[in-house]
């Protein structure tokens, strides 16, 4: 959904055009903490999302600049797909969200893993991992 289509002012309202529905966050989770960049990563996984949706949300959030694309380096078949300043803002949230699954779920070891390195220094992981993907996207 584009910026002049928002429902409401309401700043949750507004993110959540963007960045709500079912499989947005995760593509934004698998750029952040899988590297994954490519159609053919998305695809690969465990959710399983289908080709239809992945193309709808990969514009969708294209067009509200959390993610650019670009040409492959080793593949001109393939697209790169990188976070925009924007989209590596959404961190400290997902964040947030792996924390609150923490105390509500059983989760993987390396998630666990993750998890523990954020509880040493959360603004410090934060700012490791932001550096990284910007090094990543240039």
């Amino acid at each position: 959904m584009k910026k002049n289509n928002k429902r409401s002012d309401c700043p949750v309202s507004s993110s959540l055009d963007v960045w709500g529905d079912k499989w947005s966050l995760l593509i934004v989770r698998d750029l952040i903490f899988a590297k994954q960049c490519t159609y053919g990563d998305f695809l690969k996984s465990e959710e399983k999302i289908a080709t239809n949706i992945l193309a709808s949300r990969l514009q969708m959030l294209e067009e509200n600049n959390i993610i650019t694309k670009s040409d492959h380096p080793d593949s001109k078949a393939k697209v790169l797909y990188q976070l925009t300043q924007k989209g590596i803002d959404l961190l400290p949230l997902m964040i947030e969200i792996n924390l609150w699954a923490e105390k509500y779920y059983v989760l993987p070891a390396d998630s666990k893993a993750m998890l523990k390195e954020v509880k040493k220094n959360k603004e410090n992981f934060i700012k490791t991992i932001t550096k990284e993907l910007k090094k990543r996207n240039n």
